[in-house]
């Protein structure tokens, strides 16, 4: 009679597949919603935190998205601009068509060096002073990456104070948790359980709001890097190009006086 009570293998093997599918199911359902109870349940102080590295992420990671498309043009039109003033042979050929490639830096030091050329012999022949030529090259190249680089201290403002307005939750919550720990009078996990979830999600959003801003912030100063070596060597490739011409040209008379080509304004694009 007792061999009629023993569970069968069969019967068994089912009852522990059974036992397995069905456990996973709870702890899905509460990490599912875990994070979203640890802010809903979050202080005043841990939720104006979290509010604020909120704000400092969307403002991040506009700011990543508009320099790198912004970037992404600057390349393109740079190369575009780059064929085209090695295909031609003139100055004034190239100055007509600069404009349509005006996202690229390049295009404001070539203006600055075309006009500080024009000024000082009126586009033909040897420039008087070619060290002026070189402080042009200098000034665009400047001018340009002090506008390309704008907006990027935020994200270094973000990616260092993101971590410290994390810890201050942190810190606020382990304060929270000894606070729950006193007035209950004994170390029970439902005392300190509301502070210690403030300082882990304070400072899980904290970390999450500063990697962004830090990798980020890297990568576009090494691409402003990269356009400031470009903008250099195109400044001095155009200087070569003016030398060399003017070699081959033979001196001609200005058409306008020193005096009111000195006094013709600089192009500015900034």
């Amino acid at each position: 009679m007792m061999l009629h009570n023993v569970p069968s293998p069969l019967a068994l093997v089912a009852f522990f597949f059974q036992d397995d599918a069905s456990a996973p199911s709870a702890p899905l359902a509460a990490s599912s919603n875990a994070i979203v109870e640890m802010v809903r349940n979050s202080g005043p102080v841990a939720f104006a935190v979290l509010i604020i590295l909120l704000a400092a992420s969307i403002f991040s990671w506009s700011i990543i998205f508009s320099k790198w498309r912004r970037f992404s043009q600057a390349r393109t039109q740079s190369k575009g601009f780059l064929r085209t003033f090695r295909k031609s042979g003139r100055l004034s050929e190239i100055s007509t068509v600069a404009d349509q490639f005006q996202p690229s830096p390049l295009v404001s030091v070539f203006n600055e060096i075309n006009d500080e050329y024009q000024r000082q012999s009126g586009g033909r022949g040897m420039p008087r002073n070619p060290a002026a030529l070189e402080r042009a090259a200098q000034t665009a190249s400047s001018e340009a990456l002090t506008a390309m680089e704008s907006r990027m201290s935020w994200l270094a403002t973000i990616a260092n104070g993101a971590t410290f307005v994390g810890l201050f939750g942190t810190v606020w919550g382990i304060i929270d948790a000894f606070h729950g720990l006193g007035v209950a009078g004994n170390a029970t996990l439902r005392a300190v359980a509301p502070g210690i979830s403030e300082a882990l999600i304070t400072t899980a959003a904290g970390l999450a709001v500063a990697i962004p801003a830090l990798v980020g912030y890297n990568q576009l100063t090494a691409q402003l890097r990269d356009f400031a070596g470009r903008m250099d060597d195109f400044g001095r490739e155009l200087l070569n190009a003016i030398e060399n011409a003017a070699m081959l040209t033979p001196q001609a008379p200005l058409a306008s006086p020193p005096e009111e080509l000195a006094a013709q304004p600089r192009r500015r694009t900034f």
